[in-house]
């Protein structure tokens, strides 16, 4: 089973009433909370980060990028992966609770930059800025229609030839949030009008999850 997909984007619906979901409303949370998602002894969370783990096709990546990195719990994994990770919260706090965490599984001598960012904004450009693997793990669902429409069409250009994507999002309580689950992955279907394959679609009630792969040498 995939996404629905196709051209164009429905209405989108008005959410004026909805937090501003950016940097200061994060930071409030995990103030609140280091593990506001209990993504650390959850089994939905648990087996959800370990499907999308398996979900990758390389054993290892050369260089990634994380967008939403929250308290660090899957950065660690993914830095165990890559040779080179980078790492964006739009949250102070969660970028200081993502270096505790990636300092604290003594991953040696590994080169992970955890920084306050928000995309699309702060997304890395330049020929620097290539990489072999995004991840976008339940944080599609917080940007504008319109953010989250420049992060797709920016996102071509920030995969190497052969990249991946990953995206994994939750598919419940679609009117607290700007865009739904299923509506975020419907628009990175946008890809594959560039020529992306999409090489994995894991459907279940609660989630979506998808890789795609830029056209061009695999690695």
């Amino acid at each position: 089973m995939s996404a629905p997909t196709g051209a164009g984007c429905p209405q989108d619906p008005d959410r004026s009433d909805l937090p501003p979901f950016d940097g200061e409303h994060f930071d409030a949370l995990y103030r609140g909370d280091a593990d506001p998602w209990r993504v650390r002894g959850d089994w939905y969370e648990r087996r959800k980060r370990a499907l999308a783990l398996a979900a990758l096709p390389r054993e290892r990546y050369g260089r990634v990028l994380e967008i939403g990195c929250s308290n660090g719990v899957m950065t660690v994994e993914l830095a165990r992966r890559a040779g080179r990770l980078t790492a964006l919260d739009a949250s102070a706090v969660a970028v200081d609770l993502a270096r505790r965490e990636v300092a604290a599984a003594g991953l040696g001598g590994a080169d992970v930059d955890v920084r306050r960012g928000t995309v699309p904004d702060d997304l890395p450009s330049g020929p620097g800025a290539v990489v072999d693997l995004v991840v976008l793990s339940e944080v599609g669902y917080f940007l504008r229609p319109d953010a989250l429409d420049e992060l797709v069409a920016r996102l071509p250009a920030l995969l190497a030839p052969g990249g991946e994507l990953l995206a994994v999002h939750w598919r419940r309580d679609p009117e607290t949030l700007p865009v739904p689950g299923d509506e975020v992955h419907r628009r990175l279907r946008r890809l594959e009008d560039d020529g992306a394959e999409h090489l994995v679609a894991h459907v279940e009630e609660p989630f979506l999850l998808d890789v795609w792969r830029r056209p061009g040498d695999d690695g």
